[in-house]
């Protein structure tokens, strides 16, 4: 490591994106054979909720809306995730985890839970807190970011 500690940070995030990435694509092998990694974080999103607008997707994913279409009618073929109308917007769909998809989702994120629990069993608590309270900042002032200071960083 260098000297610089933003140079240091970002060497060390992108590390974890890395990984991340190799997760994802292992996960989602996990949920369903066919399905496409870049599926990963729709299905976690959905994991939250009951049911979610497509526009609230669209915002909270950061996707083109063709290119979330493609990733909902790819999970809706594998019967991970189904559309429902919108009760209060004839216009909008809903779209939701089905109950195999929830299960299937369940199941790795439980063997997800076990091997972070694994992982940082010999940590301090306090310090696993302090990490996801640190990651939770930096993501809160990485989303509050403006489109220029973005496009800066590319």
């Amino acid at each position: 490591m260098g000297s610089d500690p933003i140079t240091d940070l970002e060497a060390e995030l992108t590390d974890i994106w890395r990984r991340g990435r190799v997760q994802m694509r292992e996960r989602s092998r996990a949920i369903h054979p066919r399905l496409d990694p870049t599926c990963y974080p729709l299905l976690i999103l959905l994991s939250r909720h009951d049911a979610v607008r497509m526009s609230d997707l669209l915002t909270d994913l950061g996707l083109e809306k063709s290119t979330l279409t493609r990733q909902i009618d790819s999970v809706v073929r594998l019967r991970l995730v189904e559309r429902h109308p919108d009760p209060d917007d004839a216009r909008a769909r809903l779209v939701a985890l089905t109950d195999e998809g929830r299960a299937r989702l369940e199941a790795v994120a439980t063997t997800a839970a076990a091997l972070w629990r694994e992982r940082l069993s010999r940590w301090d608590p306090d310090d696993v807190r302090r990490l996801a309270d640190l990651l939770r900042r930096l993501g809160d002032d990485t989303a509050d970011m403006t489109d220029d200071e973005r496009n800066t960083q590319r």
